[in-house]
């Protein structure tokens, strides 16, 4: 079963932000001796990051990465897992979140979850994720921005 899709929000102190909050920016390098998937948090602000994918045994997620302003991370080693990845994060600062409705499972601590049905039932949080299209590039670096930097979303 896929996940539910839809737009992507940036939720804070009581309003909604179009996906303008967010620059997402891809790199994808030909003959790159190393293939990752990596966050860059161009934010002035802490945040906490989950990710989800599907590789070739399913669903999975996986979080949470604790990533410091004006930092990148890499989140997953080796060639990117699918063409889509889904991304959930936290501004742990300013409160507000990066989300979607594409939902999947998650938890308040460190975890590594497969599937994304029945989360709640599992003992997870049903969590909303926004989707990353990386046209199957096996590198790929997302960059998240302040929300007020933005008036659009911009996708490279």
């Amino acid at each position: 079963m896929e996940p539910e899709r839809g737009h992507r929000l940036w939720r804070g102190m009581g309003q909604l932000a179009s996906a303008g909050a967010l620059l997402m920016m891809a790199v994808a390098t030909a003959g790159a001796a190393r293939a990752d998937l990596k966050l860059c948090n161009s934010t002035s602000s802490r945040i906490g990051v989950a990710v989800g994918y599907r590789d070739q045994t399913g669903w999975a997620t996986e979080g949470w990465w604790n990533i410091a302003s004006q930092t990148c991370e890499t989140l997953l080693k080796g060639a990117v897992p699918s063409r889509f990845i889904y991304v959930h994060a936290l501004d742990y600062d300013r409160g507000g979140e990066w989300a979607g409705k594409n939902f999947m499972c998650t938890a308040d601590r460190s975890f590594a979850i497969r599937g994304v049905q029945d989360c709640p039932q599992r003992g997870y949080k049903r969590t909303g994720f926004f989707e990353v299209d990386t046209g199957e590039s096996q590198e790929w670096t997302i960059r998240l921005t302040d929300p007020e930097q933005d008036h659009g979303a911009a996708e490279k």
